[in-house]
């Protein structure tokens, strides 16, 4: 009997036998477990979150009236109207009077399980953040805390809300209050990706390209920095570990710490929906994902991708968008 006939008849005394021959799909799906996680189902912090907060902090998360000059609003930056994927896709944001920032916005989709808000890190939490655009003198411009208290309060139908949404607080409307409110609505700001399905057993979730491009982003190890439910938000890390980065004006948390060691060091991005936020980059100055993947492989780990890598890869990062937002596949 030659080999291959003998090969076929082990074949087949293994299927007759019910033998499962292991679909390639399923081991990338274990060996991904390794490293990420569906989306958990509620963001941390949300134990006090009821339905009247969370509609107060909707309302104030579209309210111009929280600006200096009644023009600007958190999603004017943050994006989420029409399937909008938390950002503005600008390089860098225009205030209300008009002044551009120097950071790129990030997404506020899926923001609640990052270790820290801002690219310096420095905010703690959602309400931690949430509270200081408004008082930002290049974003929204309001001079002090109570500037805005006493504004909102003029207002019949915030008086009502604030006291609604916080029953036993007193004054209920507080500024405190006012970063809660918004913070119980950006937990609510959560977008499943078909990557979520496959890491749950779906092995047909992802095309056969977006399961190279995943082989190939734990391979090279871009895992290093991002994994976990968010495939990143979770640390802080030098930009430009191997090679610099091209713009280093903006020297990161040692604008907030002044510690040597933090010299350009940001919060690594999330990259659910990175596919739909660009630019890219803390300064925006990333307009090509496949570009971005190729200059983060080189200056954090030494790498140089092959043209067919970084083409698997971008094609791996599509299937992060969350399902229900405009542009994703």
């Amino acid at each position: 009997m030659s080999c291959r006939n003998i090969y076929l008849f082990a074949l087949g005394g293994l299927l007759a036998a019910g033998a499962v021959i292991a679909d390639p799909s399923d081991r990338l799906i274990r060996k991904a477990s390794r490293y990420f996680a569906p989306l958990p189902a509620t963001m941390p912090g949300g134990e006090n979150d009821t339905a009247e907060r969370v509609a107060l902090g909707k309302q104030l998360y579209f309210d111009k009236r929280l600006s200096r000059n009644d023009a600007q609003a958190c999603v004017s930056c943050h994006r989420i109207e029409n399937g909008a994927a938390g950002v503005d896709n600008l390089p860098t944001s225009p205030g209300a009077e008009g002044q551009t920032g120097t950071r790129n916005s990030p997404t506020v989709i899926n923001a609640g399980w990052q270790k820290t808000q801002f690219w310096d890190g420095r905010a703690s939490d959602l309400a931690d953040q949430a509270g200081q655009p408004i008082l930002n003198p290049i974003e929204m411009g309001m001079p002090d805390e109570q500037t805005v208290v006493d504004k909102l309060a003029a207002i019949p139908e915030y008086q009502d809300a604030f006291t609604k949404a916080f029953p036993d607080a007193q004054p209920a409307l507080s500024y405190a209050n006012l970063r809660e409110a918004i913070a119980a609505f950006e937990r609510t700001l959560r977008s499943e990706s078909r990557f979520d399905d496959f890491l749950r057993g779906d092995g047909n979730a992802l095309s056969a390209q977006e399961q190279r491009g995943l082989a190939a982003f734990m391979k090279v190890n871009c895992v290093r920095c991002h994994d976990g439910p968010l495939i990143g938000g979770t640390l802080h890390e030098k930009l430009g570990v191997e090679a610099p980065f091209h713009n280093t004006a903006d020297q990161g948390r040692y604008e907030v710490t002044k510690n040597e060691e933090d010299r350009m060091v940001f919060k690594v991005s999330q990259l659910r929906n990175v596919a739909l936020t660009g630019p890219w980059f803390h300064d925006g100055s990333g307009t090509d994902l496949g570009e971005v993947v190729r200059i983060m492989a080189r200056i954090q780990l030494a790498t140089a991708l092959k043209d067919d890598e970084v083409d698997d890869i971008v094609a791996f990062l599509h299937a992060l968008n969350g399902k229900e937002l405009a542009g994703s596949p």
